[in-house]
């Protein structure tokens, strides 16, 4: 019997590590693949974009926040893998009729590390999992930001009309800190709504432009430089900064090579 609970304190139980996973998580499908487990998993999300094998191949059960419950319940899962951000509370709970459901709730490195370990426990691999995590805890032990950095007055956009920030208890923002910026709205929670206004009146060097969920790209630049012509502005990696999956082992090295180039262009 595989018993404990997952990161919003629920029971989970289960008789026999799970032969039927469902996952409406991209990071953590990724992370399921990386553990090995691709006989195991019968359905994925249509954002499940990583690894592209499954994304072409797996049954898909609708979006991360609009899941096909009876498509669902045809696959017979004996294991559904959700999250409280990224999914919705009344599916989730309405999915626990179906098969017992993992939630994870993960806002900084050491919240993912913690539900690597649970997911390789629950699905019989800790082994695996307890190798992913070893590589990515020596990754960011050996991520060094430069002492330049480390007062970079800055924003991370999320999206675009509205302009959208994150908050200081985002998972994004741990990220952020390990880079060695100041999040600009490190005060505030979740994802904040801003303008280029407010973006000058907090004095802001840098501004950060993710590739999802908004794709911006150089149009957006340009746009954003008008009004703030001294601030340094860089199209980043999302998946980078927001996957909590397995993805975190190359995550230290784009760190490193983003640091290095903004302080090639400083």
């Amino acid at each position: 019997m595989i018993s404990f609970c997952d990161q919003i304190g629920r029971s989970i139980e289960l008789k026999e590590p799970p032969r039927r996973i469902i996952s409406l998580v991209p990071s953590q499908t990724e992370l399921l693949f990386n553990l090995g487990l691709d006989e195991e998993v019968v359905g994925i999300t249509k954002f499940c974009v990583h690894p592209q094998q499954w994304f072409k191949s797996k049954t898909r059960i609708g979006g991360t926040k609009s899941v096909k419950p009876a498509l669902i319940k045809e696959l017979r899962p004996d294991l559904i893998i959700a999250n409280k951000e990224e999914n919705t509370k009344e599916q989730v709970d309405a999915l626990r009729d179906l098969a017992p459901v993992y939630t994870s709730n993960v806002s900084t490195l050491d919240g993912a590390l913690i539900m690597i370990r649970q997911i390789g426990i629950i699905t019989g691999k800790e082994p695996a999992a307890e190798k992913i995590i070893h590589i990515i805890r020596e990754g960011f032990a050996d991520l060094s930001p430069t002492s330049g950095h480390q007062k970079t007055r800055t924003a991370y956009l999320i999206w675009r009309n509205p302009y959208m920030s994150v908050g200081g208890d985002t998972f994004i923002h741990d990220m952020l800190t390990r880079c060695g910026f100041q999040n600009v709205f490190a005060g505030q929670t979740r994802y904040p709504e801003t303008s280029i206004e407010e973006l000058a009146s907090k004095n802001t060097t840098l501004i950060l432009l993710s590739s999802e969920p908004y794709p911006f790209r150089k149009q957006h630049i340009a746009e954003i430089r008008q009004s703030l012509p001294q601030a340094s502005i860089e199209l980043v990696d999302g998946e980078m900064f927001s996957w909590y999956g397995s993805r975190l082992q190359q995550t230290p090295a784009y760190f490193t090579s983003l640091l290095q180039k903004l302080a090639h262009h400083s």
